[in-house]
């Protein structure tokens, strides 16, 4: 990883979910970014189309809660979004739009454990939410700056453009038509080639935990795209929503674990819905209240709830209602080696904590104190098997 410079600065906490609020319009990406932290200081120096250099930010960041930077864009520009936690950490990030919608997420293509994601993005506001990989305490910097400015992580490609010891695009694999599946390990097929015959949105998937695929998507010419590694677990995906050009592309194929390891890559048009359902699988968005994902409504929590859970890796979804305000303490407890994970978000969508791995054990556990209204929580096994979870909700009120 490239040294840590501290030109263009800021240090700000974020402290068991509290940190200092965006002097900024409310409802900056959704309402997900209101308690952000502008990446320049403040809106007006926070432009990366304009701005002389990178703008940086150090975090931290406790109690598995997240750090999100905002940013701004005057004009279409190519920029570079990065997170390096310093000792062990290990960071993830999200790049979000105006609207809270999730654009692209990364976890260790910045290489080491960095994070780190390069993309073209129109004039608009945009947050970058970062987080700890296991919900531990970390310290980090985060970076956002145009593709020319110099990044913050090395990169897991660095040097090697689309080559690497197997090959290069040049000897791609045709991959057949769009919508099917192949499977083959790296040391097999490093790099696969598929052609758009019209403009056409895209989502890549590689999948095998065991080989810890990491993939990169190039255009005609060989112009990176995008890639990803860890979007699912240790699977990566690739989403594409806009409409890419007829003509060849080029994905490359890393195994960070295994080489040799069967990969199973699918290449498909883009689906908004199955993307957003994905999101929801995995807990990285709240449902909708209205019926169309299953929700259990777990009524108006008055002292101390109980909810047991056949957990899958898929997120089960319970809906509470606080009356009051109060301390909401939420824990998702394991029985028989189940390992838990836990998110909870208000009505509007707003991450409120997240947690896996709280203390010594494998439970997980979320405490925040909140206003009256309803709250969503989500639990799922942390990996891909199955078991009995726990739920326990305490709600704490203010001595009179």
């Amino acid at each position: 990883m490239t040294s840590l410079n501290l030109k263009s600065t800021t240090l700000a906490a974020l402290l068991l979910g509290a940190a200092s609020p965006a002097l900024a319009q409310a409802n900056i990406c959704g309402g997900f970014g209101d308690s952000g932290i502008w990446i320049g200081g403040d809106e007006a120096t926070s432009d990366i189309t304009t701005a002389d250099t990178y703008q940086e930010q150090m975090a931290l960041v406790l109690g598995g809660n997240e750090y999100v930077s905002l940013f701004t864009l005057s004009a279409p520009t190519d920029v570079r979004v990065e997170a390096a936690g310093r000792g062990a950490g290990d960071p993830i990030i999200d790049l979000l739009d105006a609207n809270g919608g999730v654009i692209l997420s990364d976890d260790d293509s910045g290489g080491n454990g960095a994070s780190r994601a390069e993309t073209n993005l129109d004039a608009g506001t945009y947050c970058m939410s970062m987080r700890s990989y296991d919900g531990s305490p970390m310290t980090a910097f985060v970076r956002v700056g145009r593709q020319e400015q110099d990044p913050l992580t090395a990169g897991i490609d660095a040097g090697g453009g689309s080559e690497n010891a197997f090959g290069s695009c040049d000897t791609a694999t045709p991959f057949g038509d769009i919508g099917g599946l192949a499977t083959a390990s790296v040391s097999e097929t490093p790099y696969w080639s598929f052609t758009l015959d019209a403009p056409t949105a895209v989502t890549i998937t590689a999948e095998n935990e065991t080989a810890d695929p990491v993939i990169t998507l190039y255009g005609p010419g060989e112009v990176y795209i995008n890639d990803n590694d860890d979007y699912d677990g240790l699977n990566s995906r690739i989403d594409v929503t806009d409409q890419l050009a007829p003509g060849t592309y080029c994905l490359a194929m890393e195994a960070l674990s295994d080489e040799g390891a069967p990969i199973t890559v699918s290449i498909s048009a883009y689906d908004a819905e199955e993307a957003l359902r994905s999101l929801y699988a995995r807990g990285e968005a709240a449902p909708p209240l209205d019926g169309t994902v299953p929700v259990t409504d777990l009524g108006v929590l008055q002292s101390r709830l109980r909810q047991d859970v056949q957990a899958t890796s898929d997120v089960q979804w319970f809906s509470v209602e606080l009356t009051e305000p109060g301390l909401l303490v939420t824990e998702a407890i394991g029985g028989g080696g189940s390992d838990p994970w836990l998110v909870v978000f208000d009505d509007f969508g707003r991450q409120v904590g997240q947690n896996d791995d709280y203390g010594d054990g494998l439970d997980s556990l979320v405490m925040a104190r909140l206003q009256p209204g309803i709250y969503v929580i989500g639990v799922r096994q942390y990996d891909s098997g199955q078991g009995l979870i726990r739920l326990l909700l305490e709600r704490y009120v203010r001595a009179q």
